[in-house]
Protein backbone atom coordinates (compact mmCIF):
# COMPACT_ATOMS: atom_id res chain seq x y z
CA UNK A 1 0.00 0.00 0.00
CA UNK A 2 -0.38 2.67 -1.90
CA UNK A 3 -1.86 0.91 -5.09
CA UNK A 4 -0.54 2.83 -8.23
CA UNK A 5 -1.87 2.46 -11.46
CA UNK A 6 -0.11 3.70 -14.33
CA UNK A 7 -1.89 4.57 -17.75
CA UNK A 8 0.19 4.72 -20.59
CA UNK A 9 0.17 5.43 -24.43
CA UNK A 10 1.11 1.22 -25.72
CA UNK A 11 4.56 0.77 -27.52
CA UNK A 12 7.11 1.14 -24.29
CA UNK A 13 9.04 -1.14 -24.74
CA UNK A 14 9.88 -3.81 -21.38
CA UNK A 15 12.83 -2.47 -19.86
CA UNK A 16 11.46 1.54 -20.26
CA UNK A 17 7.99 0.01 -18.20
CA UNK A 18 10.08 -1.46 -15.32
CA UNK A 19 12.58 1.76 -15.18
CA UNK A 20 9.29 3.85 -14.72
CA UNK A 21 7.86 1.82 -11.90
CA UNK A 22 11.09 1.11 -10.06
CA UNK A 23 11.82 4.85 -10.01
CA UNK A 24 8.34 5.63 -8.86
CA UNK A 25 8.47 3.06 -6.26
CA UNK A 26 11.45 4.85 -5.00
CA UNK A 27 10.24 8.11 -4.68
CA UNK A 28 6.84 6.57 -3.18
CA UNK A 29 9.34 4.55 -0.24
CA UNK A 30 10.81 8.01 0.57
CA UNK A 31 8.38 10.42 0.21
CA UNK A 32 5.65 8.10 2.03
CA UNK A 33 8.07 6.39 4.01
CA UNK A 34 6.84 2.78 3.40
CA UNK A 35 8.89 -0.41 3.58
CA UNK A 36 10.72 -1.31 0.32
CA UNK A 37 8.37 -4.50 -0.44
CA UNK A 38 5.53 -2.38 0.01
CA UNK A 39 5.22 -2.17 -4.02
CA UNK A 40 1.54 -2.97 -5.65
CA UNK A 41 2.05 -1.30 -9.34
CA UNK A 42 -0.56 -2.23 -12.04
CA UNK A 43 0.17 -0.84 -15.62
CA UNK A 44 -2.66 -0.33 -18.31
CA UNK A 45 -1.26 0.41 -21.62
CA UNK A 46 -3.75 1.95 -24.34
CA UNK A 47 -3.66 2.93 -28.05
CA UNK A 48 -3.08 6.54 -28.33
CA UNK A 49 -6.79 7.59 -29.14
CA UNK A 50 -7.97 6.07 -25.60
CA UNK A 51 -5.83 8.64 -23.65
CA UNK A 52 -7.19 12.60 -24.48
CA UNK A 53 -5.01 13.97 -21.28
CA UNK A 54 -5.45 17.77 -21.69
CA UNK A 55 -3.76 20.55 -19.53
CA UNK A 56 -6.93 22.10 -17.61
CA UNK A 57 -5.79 25.12 -19.66
CA UNK A 58 -2.61 25.64 -18.03
CA UNK A 59 -0.59 26.01 -21.34
CA UNK A 60 1.81 23.00 -22.15
CA UNK A 61 1.39 19.66 -24.65
CA UNK A 62 1.60 16.43 -23.81
CA UNK A 63 3.27 14.04 -25.64
CA UNK A 64 3.10 10.12 -26.56
CA UNK A 65 5.68 9.40 -23.43
CA UNK A 66 2.45 10.69 -20.87
CA UNK A 67 1.91 8.58 -18.10
CA UNK A 68 -1.22 8.55 -15.39
CA UNK A 69 -0.19 7.70 -12.22
CA UNK A 70 -3.86 7.09 -10.24
CA UNK A 71 -2.58 5.85 -6.32
CA UNK A 72 -5.27 5.13 -3.67
CA UNK A 73 -3.48 5.45 -0.49
CA UNK A 74 -4.13 5.71 3.39
CA UNK A 75 -4.24 9.54 4.10
CA UNK A 76 -0.76 11.46 3.85
CA UNK A 77 -0.26 15.05 4.35
CA UNK A 78 -0.16 17.84 2.03
CA UNK A 79 3.42 18.48 1.98
CA UNK A 80 3.89 14.65 2.12
CA UNK A 81 1.85 15.26 -1.52
CA UNK A 82 3.97 18.37 -2.92
CA UNK A 83 6.81 16.86 -1.83
CA UNK A 84 6.17 13.59 -3.60
CA UNK A 85 4.91 15.48 -6.78
CA UNK A 86 7.99 17.11 -7.11
CA UNK A 87 10.65 14.66 -6.37
CA UNK A 88 8.38 12.39 -8.84
CA UNK A 89 8.45 14.67 -11.84
CA UNK A 90 12.27 15.46 -11.19
CA UNK A 91 12.98 11.40 -10.98
CA UNK A 92 11.29 10.65 -14.16
CA UNK A 93 12.49 13.06 -16.12
CA UNK A 94 16.03 12.05 -14.75
CA UNK A 95 16.00 8.53 -14.91
CA UNK A 96 13.27 7.90 -17.72
CA UNK A 97 13.30 11.27 -20.07
CA UNK A 98 9.62 12.03 -19.28
CA UNK A 99 8.99 15.59 -19.61
CA UNK A 100 6.99 16.84 -16.41
CA UNK A 101 4.35 17.84 -18.05
CA UNK A 102 4.08 14.35 -19.38
CA UNK A 103 3.23 12.99 -15.75
CA UNK A 104 -0.35 13.62 -14.23
CA UNK A 105 -0.53 12.03 -10.59
CA UNK A 106 -3.86 11.81 -9.10
CA UNK A 107 -4.35 10.55 -5.12
CA UNK A 108 -7.40 9.09 -3.76
CA UNK A 109 -7.43 8.37 0.05
CA UNK A 110 -8.82 5.43 2.06
CA UNK A 111 -8.47 4.40 5.57
CA UNK A 112 -7.42 1.12 7.41
CA UNK A 113 -11.06 -0.63 6.68
CA UNK A 114 -10.54 -0.42 3.16
CA UNK A 115 -7.34 -2.69 2.37
CA UNK A 116 -7.46 -6.35 2.65
CA UNK A 117 -3.91 -7.96 1.55
CA UNK A 118 -5.45 -11.46 1.40
CA UNK A 119 -6.98 -13.96 3.19
CA UNK A 120 -9.77 -12.08 3.89
CA UNK A 121 -8.73 -10.23 6.47
CA UNK A 122 -8.16 -6.45 6.89
CA UNK A 123 -4.36 -6.99 8.22
CA UNK A 124 -4.42 -2.77 9.36
CA UNK A 125 -7.47 -3.34 11.57
CA UNK A 126 -6.43 -6.91 12.70
CA UNK A 127 -3.02 -5.47 14.04
CA UNK A 128 -1.09 -7.95 11.48
CA UNK A 129 0.04 -4.65 9.99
Amino acid sequence: MPLLRFDVIEGRDKESLRRLLDVTHEVVVTSFQVPVRDRYQIVHQHPEHELIIEDTGLGFERSKDLVIISITSKTRTEEQKQSFYQRLVEALEAECGIKPTDVMISITENSNADWSFGLGEAQFLTGRL
